[in-house]
């Protein structure tokens, strides 16, 4: 099993679930509160950080992850929404979700993807008319 941190996230609010401690942390879906949750992610001693893409409530954290070289993998949220069916877990609230996205990762062997670049992350960024 991996060791996994997982992260929900919402246009306010970040909830982080570290699935070797069962440590949960909530962090403001801020640039200071990314900075925060960048800071407690890195003390946690190499771990990968799974999330679901969340429209462009995530896009803050994956460029945040990318930068400090952080292991990151992004997942379907179907595929999220199927694992939390198959173990049994129907209840969703933030705090479970994170839980569920940490116990996917390792249960799943997740492997970290590569960052994406900040070109991309700057193409992403640019009007579409």
């Amino acid at each position: 099993m991996k060791y996994t941190i997982g992260l929900d996230v919402s246009k306010d609010r970040l909830d982080a679930h570290a699935h070797s401690s069962g440590e949960y942390r909530g962090f403001d879906n801020t640039p200071a509160g990314i900075a925060q949750a960048i800071r407690w992610i890195a003390g946690q001693g190499g771990a990968v950080v799974v999330f679901e893409p969340t429209g462009r409530f995530h896009a803050g954290l994956e460029r945040a992850l990318g930068q400090a070289g952080l292991a990151a993998h992004k997942v379907n949220p179907l595929h999220a929404r199927r694992f939390a069916e198959a173990t049994g877990r129907l209840a969703k609230t933030d705090r479970i979700d994170a839980q569920m996205l940490a116990r996917m990762g390792a249960a799943l062997a997740l492997e970290p993807q590569p960052a994406v670049s900040e070109n991309l992350h700057d193409l992403r960024e640019l009007p579409t008319a």
